[in-house]
């Protein structure tokens, strides 16, 4: 999505990744880390984990690492996410 704020940008991201992991048979309970681009950290880091923290089950957060970059995929994007998630073999069954 390259229109929204960093909230709606966030929450489409967040529903294209659970799609991405299920596919691979993993889900949001087993990510391991996570990289977060944002493009203006002052302005988009509140509003980027308050979508973040309602997403993630509760105690599972994995270890992140959050920067802000000069320019992300696309132009309009405001953040971009690289994930490492462990398989959840009871999915792939």
């Amino acid at each position: 999505m390259e229109e929204g704020d960093i909230q709606a940008q966030t929450r489409d991201l967040l529903g294209s990744l659970e799609g991405t992991m299920a596919g691979a048979g993993t889900d949001k309970s087993h990510l391991l880390m996570v990289q977060v681009y944002l493009t203006n950290m002052a302005r988009d880091y509140d509003g980027f984990n308050a979508v973040w923290e309602a997403w993630l089950p509760e105690g599972t957060a994995p270890s992140r690492a959050c920067v802000e970059a000069k320019g992300l995929a696309k132009p309009g994007w405001k953040v971009e996410l690289v994930v490492t998630a462990a398989v959840n073999q009871t999915l792939l069954a």
